[in-house]
């Protein structure tokens, strides 16, 4: 699966109403760790609308992070997670969900399907994924 079709995967799954956006991030990418998708969507559950429904940082920014340690095996994934975090910031104009929310012209900074697809593309850019 290309990189563009997981970031496709992983907005499908958001839209469904069955994902949150950490899930959609991580089920995505289940294959880039040795555990199932259900393991995955359970693990990743509680972290949608701002770390657990605080308004903080935004559950598809989680779920990327969550990946990177997994597929790092906890070994350099500050670094990695620290780069997400970056370019996220970048792409998407903030980190945290209440900000990513914030409406301007009737339109949210950055929509959550936008964000997941972000989270999703950017671990793949800097993990090395094509």
């Amino acid at each position: 699966m290309t990189l563009s079709e997981r970031a496709d995967k992983a907005v499908e799954l958001k839209t469904s109403g069955k994902y949150n956006c950490a899930q959609s991030v991580t089920v995505a990418l289940a294959d880039e760790t040795g555990l199932s998708e259900d393991q995955l969507r359970q693990i990743s559950a509680g972290f949608c609308a701002g770390m657990g429904n605080l308004e903080a940082t935004c559950g598809a920014l989680i779920g990327a992070g969550m990946i990177a340690g997994l597929k790092t095996e906890g070994q350099g994934t500050l670094g990695k997670t620290k780069q997400i975090q970056e370019e996220f910031a970048k792409r998407c104009g903030a980190l945290k969900c209440k900000d990513l929310k914030t409406m301007t012209d009737g339109k949210p900074l950055c929509p959550c399907e936008e964000c997941v697809r972000n989270a999703v593309m950017i671990y793949g850019e800097i993990m090395g994924l094509e």
